[in-house]
């Protein structure tokens, strides 16, 4: 998704959804394939990111003089930080698309939303010819970095993106030299194109972004989600066992009955921490276990058997009696 055909094809492809009373069942390679794919679980986080996401669109669009207020998605691993912001960049994309369809006449598409990946050690040039990749700009090996950013900016300003995440933001150190002109870059950048940027990363208030002169002006123009851990209990509701409710109703499983995993929900907090993607992953797994062995029910014996990403294993074991 980090090339605009790919991006394109996620955002307008129509994602998975649970099965109906009245579809006709699907075989077992269907249902494995589906769990495989799953569909996306509307959390908290994806609810408040696509609010504020709105919101700050608006509030920048005629914004001239100065960057734009951004966004930034922080979190813990496993917390489904990426699941929200992929999920709220093909909201953005299918509203723009439904609103300003292309001319028939047209044979390109609108670019509402770009998606970026920070690569690994990112320096200045790398992330800006990583901006390059996504529209296809072509990047020769003697250009400099400034002209590939005039490049950029120029294309995406005539494609009229309105949004731009970037993700693994949390692999920038602006604490170096090159974390230090990379920082720059992207500060650049949010002030010379009309869009609005959000940036995704772990635990980010941890990291060295928010410190120092550039990470002041950072935390002076971005409002944090926050895409922690979701507790047992909130006031009245308990949103975690809510998320398992509905990971639960669009299960596929022919013998599995409902409300046996809500009511494993101190269990499922515990070994998961309340991590979104740790959770998910770990009923997925379970269903596909029981489609395999033709059981298909998910019981807690079940989800014993299943071994967790190693962060969940090693940090969250359920406690055993002596």
């Amino acid at each position: 998704m980090t090339t605009w055909q790919g991006w394109h094809r996620f955002a307008t492809t129509d994602p998975v959804v649970p099965p109906r009373p009245s579809d006709p069942p699907r075989s077992t390679e269907e249902r494995l394939a589906y769990h495989s794919s799953f569909v996306t679980i509307r959390t908290p986080a994806i609810h408040t990111l696509a609010t504020q996401v709105r919101t700050l669109m608006i509030l920048g669009r005629h914004q001239q003089t100065t960057a734009r207020p951004s966004l930034i998605v922080t979190g813990p691993a496993a917390a489904g930080k990426t699941t929200a912001l992929l999920n709220v960049g093909r909201a953005c994309h299918l509203a723009h698309t439904r609103k300003n369809p292309p001319p028939p006449e047209s044979a390109h598409a609108a670019v509402p939303v770009a998606y970026v990946l920070v690569p690994p050690g990112a320096t200045a040039k790398t992330l800006i010819t990583e901006f390059a990749r996504y529209l296809g700009i072509p990047v020769a090996a003697r250009m400099t970095q400034t002209q590939i950013t005039e490049a950029v900016c120029h294309t995406y300003t005539q494609a009229g993106v309105q949004l731009v995440m970037i993700d693994e933001i949390h692999r920038l150190n602006p604490r170096t030299t090159t974390g230090a002109q990379t920082a720059d870059l992207l500060k650049d950048l949010s002030e010379r194109l009309p869009a609005t940027f959000v940036y995704a990363g772990i635990n980010v208030t941890d990291t060295p972004l928010f410190t120092g002169v550039r990470g002041a002006q950072l935390a002076g123009r971005a409002t944090l989600v926050d895409c922690g851990p979701l507790s047992a209990r909130h006031g009245k509701r308990e949103p975690f066992r809510e998320v398992i409710t509905d990971i639960e109703n669009a299960l596929d499983l022919q013998q599995h009955k409902p409300g046996t995993l809500p009511r494993q929900a101190p269990y499922l907090h515990q070994r998961t921490a309340g991590r979104i993607g740790s959770l998910t992953r770990l009923i997925r797994q379970a269903a596909i276990t029981a489609i395999s062995d033709g059981t298909e029910r998910i019981t807690k014996t079940t989800l014993d058997t299943i071994r967790l990403d190693h962060l969940a294993e090693t940090q969250h074991r359920p406690r055993r009696g002596r």
